[in-house]
């Protein structure tokens, strides 16, 4: 296909009586109107001016035997334009041939054809020299925005700017500056940059801030923009990474709890990659380290004040200052055994816990509840903030915890709830012969050897069936602290040299 502009008039421009008359089939010289007229084939750009502009089509003088016309969907690749909105009366054009002649005689034009024409070989040239192009953005897409170069464009939101742009519709109608990143002519496809030109544009300006900045200086700058792995910040004119780990001293779960667009911080410079042209920062170096503050402030066996701020299998997590946690493990919650810390502590839970290592280089705390005395004096918070009413120790045991020291016969909590009538009962009647200790229950036990020399003693009645009840089990439902006939294990209460003298 052709693609050379043609203009009205013969090529060479000027015409000689050759040109201009001919010999007619009398032998008579007759004009020669074909010669007038240049010789345009389909394909080809052709140049003229717009005669006429109507509604749905526009005239064009080509210098041809008849008008050319441009039908308003071959005026521009934009979509329900208005022809008075491309051309004006009198303009000078180029376009391009798609038919010499239609079914009525007319030579039909396209103008975003020619323009297509022409702007290709333009980007074609700019994607291999490497030079920018200028387009106007003509539409808003999802994802980016479609420039008119004489083709589409098309310009993703994430190389708008160097930074994420939030809003695309402020460019409608701006004109733009990019580099062609991305073409393919069978498919029309044309992907542009601007990041491309303005980094280009700030190259010598990113370079001075390299050359400037060192690792350990404390700068200014401005975020522009959080993502899930951390905070990019502004050093005028370049763009260094805060690492989500390096925001606070304290766990974030996302860049956007501590930091906002806009917000103006100031950062420590931790690494410089000058070759990749990277600057990693650090917000929390900035800060004090709540750790030093321990060290300073608290020693071991020290008694603290904290949140908990994690109960897991292990144990419970207590914040004894803002990003400064300790564990408290599972066999330090209590004196008594313990299946589940959620039986001593809740999260939330305000505590008095007692620091029993200090591992500073690991920056590892381990706690006590368990050895908190009540005589111990709680040391001040070293952040200065006041102390808190901690919360009354829970004792909500479980189940399984004294389940190694039941039988199968002990009857449950609810059951023993359920005797505390019956043992107060018989913590009421007279105590039996020390005699009727040793003498056998209905249940079959085995009755304690009597020395032969000695009488036997007189066999007491057998006692109801209701009330054959287990004294130890009765004696610590009704107060477990104190020991009734026999202890908690089922044993005497007293030794058995110390029971009543048997009668010789």
């Amino acid at each position: 296909m052709t693609n050379e502009t043609v203009d009205k008039g013969p090529a060479t421009g000027i015409l000689t009586d050759a040109d201009v008359w001919t010999t007619g089939p009398d032998g008579e010289q007759i004009p020669n109107y074909d010669a007038t007229f240049p010789e345009i084939n389909e394909g080809e750009v052709v140049h003229g001016q717009v005669v006429r502009v109507d509604k749905d089509e526009v005239l064009v003088d080509i210098g041809y035997k008849s008008e050319g016309v441009i039908p308003v969907s071959e005026l521009s690749i934009r979509r329900s334009v208005n022809p008075e909105d491309e051309v004006k009366l009198g303009d000078e054009i180029d376009a391009l041939v798609l038919t010499k002649e239609d079914a009525d005689g007319r030579l039909i034009l396209s103008k975003k054809r020619a323009r297509f024409e022409l702007a290709w070989k333009a980007i074609e040239g700019a994607a291999e020299s490497g030079e920018p192009v200028n387009g106007k953005v003509i539409e808003v897409v999802k994802g980016g925005l479609i420039l008119d170069l004489g083709v589409r464009g098309f310009l993703p939101a994430s190389l708008v700017d160097i930074r994420r742009v939030q809003d695309l519709d402020e460019f409608l109608g701006q004109e733009l500056r990019c580099k062609v990143i991305e073409l393919n002519r069978s498919r029309n496809n044309v992907v542009l940059s601007r990041r491309a030109v303005l980094e280009d544009e700030r190259k010598e300006m990113r370079q001075a801030i390299l050359d400037r900045l060192s690792p350990g200086d404390v700068v200014e700058g401005q975020i522009s923009n959080i993502v899930d792995f951390g905070a990019f910040v502004d050093l005028d004119g370049m763009d260094g990474l805060i690492h989500i780990s390096e925001l606070s001293w304290s766990h974030v779960n996302h860049p956007s709890e501590v930091l906002e667009i806009g917000q103006d911080v100031q950062v420590k410079v931790l690494d410089i990659d000058r070759e990749r042209q990277r600057i990693s920062l650090g917000l929390k170096q900035t800060q004090s380290d709540p750790w030093q503050q321990v060290v300073e402030a608290y020693n071991e066996d020290d008694v603290v004040q904290g949140k908990v701020t994690k109960v897991v299998t292990f144990g419970a997590f207590v914040e004894i200052l803002p990003g400064v946690e300790g564990l408290v493990h599972i066999s330090e919650l209590a004196q008594h055994h313990v299946e589940n810390p959620r039986e001593v502590v809740s999260q939330g839970d305000v505590v008095n816990v007692k620091i029993i290592e200090v591992d500073a280089d690991r920056r590892r705390l381990s706690l006590s509840l368990k050895r908190v005395e009540d005589a111990d004096e709680v040391q001040p918070r070293a952040d200065g903030q006041p102390l808190e009413t901690p919360a009354p120790p829970q004792i909500d045991l479980s189940d399984d915890v004294f389940s190694e020291e039941r039988t199968g016969d002990e009857p449950t909590g609810e059951a023993r709830s359920g005797e505390e009538a019956t043992a107060e009962e018989l913590a009421e009647e007279p105590a039996t012969e020390a005699g009727a200790e040793a003498t056998p229950e209905p249940d079959g036990e085995s009755t304690p050897e009597i020395p032969a020399a000695e009488p036997e003693l007189p066999t007491p009645e057998p006692k109801e069936p209701a009330e054959q009840t287990d004294h130890s089990i009765e004696a610590d439902a009704a107060d477990p602290s104190h020991q009734g006939p026999g202890d908690s294990e089922g044993h005497a209460p007293y030794e058995p040299d110390e029971a009543e003298p048997q009668s010789e």
